[in-house]
């Protein structure tokens, strides 16, 4: 598949790969080849790169690079044979609690697709998820592509206090709150898995491209492993 993303200039030391308006795995694959390019390149003076649903944006050093050079120097990359980046790479899977004060919206989006709860952790769990951003707080891994048929807007007024390992909705996506944070996505589980911590590199164990899958577990075993650490189990 040739890729050409449209390549605008972001400030004076950073520009945006815009891939494809859309969120869909193609894109995201297409995106994860680039990067694999770029670090097989190897070129000097680029800063960061920070891959979202559908676009990367490379920060570089303007002493090194201009925008012209530096998109001149992608494009070339661009056009280098491709080849897919790992579809068969290990599911994380990731043990769920739905329902209760676990997940306080599960039974509103139930009631909003006029189906039940265990229909709506039924097509949840049974979802293969692709990671296509982490970000909006920090670890939080944004997931889809989320099945129609549970698919929920955000809530209209955000909560203040959302607790770590929170499972959400929010349109075509999932997720899980890392941290305690303010949030407006609809909850419907949560995870003892610990999936983010800033003492280990990378903090996040979820990386952009992995692959997700959620399972129910019953509340004993939630309370039995609140100590689980997702870094030790792939």
């Amino acid at each position: 598949m040739e890729i050409f993303p449209r390549i605008s200039p972001f400030g004076d030391r950073t520009l945006l790969l815009e891939f494809s308006p859309d969120i869909n795995p193609q894109t995201l694959g297409a995106m994860q080849v680039f990067l694999q390019l770029l670090a097989s390149a190897q070129i000097p003076g680029l800063k960061e790169l920070i891959p979202s649903y559908s676009s990367l944006l490379v920060g570089y050093d303007p002493f090194i690079w201009s925008f012209p050079t530096l998109s001149s120097a992608l494009r070339e990359i661009l056009k280098q044979k491709e080849t897919s980046p790992g579809p068969n790479s290990p599911v994380k899977r990731v043990p769920v609690v739905y329902g209760k004060e676990y997940g306080p919206d599960l039974a509103y989006v139930a009631q909003y697709h006029k189906i039940s709860t265990a229909e709506v952790v039924t097509w949840h769990s049974s979802t293969l998820y692709r990671v296509y951003a982490i970000g909006g707080f920090p670890g939080l891994p944004a997931m889809g592509i989320v099945p129609k048929e549970i698919e929920t807007p955000r809530l209209s007024t955000p909560r203040t206090k959302v607790p770590p390992g929170s499972v959400a909705l929010a349109g075509k996506q999932t997720g899980i709150y890392a941290l305690e944070s303010p949030g407006g996505w609809q909850l419907i589980g949560r995870t003892p898995l610990k999936i983010f911590d800033p003492s280990r590199n990378p903090p996040s164990w979820f990386q952009t491209g992995d692959r997700v899958q959620f399972y129910p577990i019953p509340e004993s075993e939630f309370a039995a492993s609140r100590a689980l650490d997702g870094f030790e189990r792939i």
